[in-house]
């Protein structure tokens, strides 16, 4: 079941980025589920017409995937999000927690890059 949870979390990011909403969240979400993000309203219909947004004004982000953990019906993936190309962009978690395969609960944590870090270790 993990590795199930795990491999539909990948699947749902990657369909995200691809600007393949319905597909998504069709696929992947219990659309009466709970999201964390504190910058919208409540409710994955508000979050996926955000996503919806963000794609019309950023249609070429690229995700790269650098973590994916999963432990009974959690997943954690760590990505890099890619904006546009002057952009550095985000690391992103993203926790998901699963229901009889769907996504039921989301919560990401942000944070923003910078060209000039100081840490020579790098956010990956």
């Amino acid at each position: 079941m993990e590795n199930t949870n795990k491999a539909a979390a990948i699947e749902f990011m990657k369909l995200v980025v691809d600007g393949k909403f319905e597909a998504a969240y069709e696929q992947y979400v219990d659309m009466s589920g709970k999201h964390h993000n504190i910058y919208f309203p409540a409710g994955f219909p508000v979050l996926k017409q955000a996503m919806i947004d963000d794609y019309k004004q950023n249609p070429n982000k690229k995700l790269s995937i650098k973590n994916a953990i999963a432990e009974g019906n959690m997943v954690a993936i760590h990505s890099h999000l890619e904006i546009a190309q002057d952009n550095p962009g985000i690391s992103v978690v993203h926790l998901f927690r699963f229901e009889s395969g769907k996504i039921v609960e989301m919560w990401d944590c942000i944070m923003p890059l910078q060209h000039d870090s100081p840490n020579s270790d790098g956010a990956f």
